[in-house]
């Protein structure tokens, strides 16, 4: 191949990287934007039990790909393969919203199935978009320069970050309409939201981005690929599924275990043989690729297990509402565009970015810390002063990792040590969710019946989604409790009227009063008895203070599901805060090397300065 580069002009840089900042602010939108409306799509697709699946087949698919995609680019020219991304991620964004409108289809099942497999298809185009963004930077800009723009990807992702779960559930609420006398739900304007923006950065993709890395020829390592995806989806599957639909020592998971370890033995035996590797192992042998990947992996669990279960905090515990909750990641987004901007700068003048990484990590660990001490009683403002430190703490690492990765290969090569480094990223986000979502199942099955044990008596099924709705709808649930207890009126009237059965099912019931259980005691120990004694009475009694009954039980279940909530959550945060110390353990380690004062035509640079 010829290592004649594109000449590029100062405009066609400056439209190329406003046509990629719209790239990212699309799929980054994509991964918050939906954080609001699931529980209405679940809710009207009837697919409670598949609830995290929403979120699971995009990061499943999105994240076994981006390698693929990223040697792909390299091979054959990065704007090509984001053209190809942006619209495999249009058409799977429509294909989403369509999702159940025409009922059951073969083979695709019912409309829950078709979103899975939607959302499965639009984390491809996902997959591809981001790593060619990624890598579409470095191929316009040199390191120093670069810096600075990484920066402004981090603060894109932030600004997503906080108007996506807002502009979620405005649409949610409020775009539901009849169109040509066919009834729209507002959430599948959603996915529908999309399009326009997609359309614009498709457009100046197309037409204004110049032709930038040449074509470098090869071959598609289709084995390495194969065994890459049975690697991670049986691990990150099994992750998923542990601790809730199986056990984690049961012989589904123990397969899905050794299939992965299996694959990923038979993965690093084809990749060393293979010239032109998906994920090539010499990248392995560069010191700076392998700390600051697994600097980004470790911090990248830490940080799912921070903000993916924030809202559920604010929600249930707090008691501020879906919308609400977007607005209130404010500080958190804040301070990450903040720093991540401000650390993107700094290190474009001075070149040197370990004290930024380090001291980031440090300012983390110190926002986890406040959060570990958040409790039922906690106030947003405390929430807030501790999202705003973990923000502050999140913005170097966000901006400076695909730096540094990429300036220490030759430009030939940073598509792929790029799209390895968002693959690491992407897996410690995937694994962050799966753990510390089994980890809120395991606590919140422990805690919701140390906290009501009335309803763990009466055999009422726990579930962490059943309890958010109640939070987001105190008054069905004032409506489901009145129903139950006026359930009981005929078998009260039966057991005050000397039905046996029918008294000793209420004593033998947690929710019935104790004043009331008293004479049914009294009535079923005296065998001889026909009656139970002031029967009218009591039983005026008990429809007088029904109403107060029902506030008593709601005033009971909302305190101890906010209780158990409030304390499964703080664990999560408190498990994080020890990876957290894991990564600046790590971030330590990443060896240094000089930004953008060598070219980059040789081997992997670790020199240390």
């Amino acid at each position: 191949m010829s290592d004649t580069q594109t000449v590029i002009t100062d405009q066609q840089r400056r439209i190329s990287l406003i046509a990629i900042l719209v790239v990212f602010m699309l799929g980054a939108l994509d991964m918050t934007i939906l954080s609001t409306a699931t529980p209405a799509i679940v809710a009207d697709l009837n697919g409670l039990a598949l609830y995290s699946w929403v979120t699971t087949a995009y990061m499943l698919s999105s994240t076994v790909l981006v390698p693929i995609f990223g040697k792909l680019g390299d091979m054959y020219g990065r704007k090509r393969i984001l053209v190809w991304g942006i619209s495999i991620f249009l058409a799977g964004s429509v294909l989403c919203g369509l999702s159940g409108e025409f009922g059951n289809l073969p083979l695709l099942g019912d409309g829950m199935m078709q979103l899975i497999v939607f959302r499965a298809v639009k984390g491809i185009g996902g997959a591809a978009l981001f790593t060619s963004a990624i890598g579409i930077v470095a191929d316009l800009y040199p390191p120093m320069q670069r810096a600075k723009f990484m920066g402004l990807f981090g603060a894109v992702f932030a600004l997503a970050s906080l108007i996506g779960p807002t502009i979620g559930g405005l649409l949610t609420d409020h775009a539901s309409a009849t169109w040509f006398g066919h009834y729209v739900a507002g959430w599948r304007w959603v996915f529908y939201a999309n399009l326009p923006l997609g359309l614009i950065a498709l457009y100046m993709v197309a037409n204004k981005m110049p032709t930038l890395n040449t074509h470098q020829g090869g071959k598609i390592d289709y084995l390495g690929a194969m065994l890459l995806l049975v690697v991670f989806i049986p691990f990150l599957l099994a992750l998923t599924w542990g601790g809730n639909r199986y056990a984690w020592n049961s012989p589904e998971l123990l397969g899905m275990f050794a299939l992965s370890a299996s694959a990923f033995i038979a993965f690093i035996r084809v990749e060393s043989r293979t010239a032109d590797a998906v994920m090539p192992l010499d990248l392995f042998k560069s010191r700076v690729f392998v700390f600051a990947n697994l600097s980004s992996f470790v911090l990248g669990m830490a940080f799912m297990g921070a903000v993916m279960f924030m809202p559920l905090y604010m929600q249930v515990v707090l008691g501020v509402d879906a919308t609400g909750s977007g607005f209130a990641m404010l500080p958190l987004m804040g301070g990450l565009m903040l720093t991540s901007i401000l650390s993107g700068r700094l290190v474009s003048q001075s070149g040197r970015y370990k004290a930024y990484m380090v001291g980031g990590v440090v300012i983390l660990l110190v926002g986890m810390y406040l959060l570990t001490g958040l409790d039922v009683d906690s106030t947003l403002t405390e929430l807030n002063i501790a999202m705003a430190v973990v923000g502050l703490g999140l913005g170097p690492s966000q901006s400076l990792i695909n730096l540094i990765v990429q300036s220490a290969f030759p430009i030939a090569r940073i598509g792929v040590a790029t799209s390895s480094t968002q693959f690491f990223r992407q897996v410690g986000n995937t694994v962050g969710v799966a753990i510390f979502g089994a980890v809120l199942i395991s606590n919140l099955s422990t805690e919701l019946p140390r906290q009501l044990p009335q309803m763990a008596s009466s055999g009422a099924e726990f579930s962490m989604s059943q309890a958010q709705s109640n939070a987001m709808n105190p008054e069905a649930m004032r409506a489901g409790v009145r129903a139950r207890f006026e359930a009981y009126t005929p078998l009260v009237e039966q057991a005050f009227a000397g039905e046996r059965l029918a008294a000793a099912e209420l004593v033998d019931n947690p929710l019935i009063a104790a004043e009331l259980k008293a004479p049914l005691v009294d009535y079923l120990a005296r065998k001889d008895a026909t009656e139970v004694a002031n029967a009218q009475r009591y039983l005026a009694t008990y429809r007088a203070v029904l109403d107060d009954q029902v506030e008593a039980a709601v005033t009971t279940i909302e305190r101890g599901t906010r209780t158990a909530f409030s304390n499964s959550i703080t664990s999560m945060f408190t498990a994080s805060l020890w990876i957290c110390l894991l990564g600046l353990i790590i971030t330590v380690f990443i060896p240094v090397i000089p930004i953008g004062t060598h070219e980059q035509t040789g081997n992997p640079d670790d020199r240390v300065v």
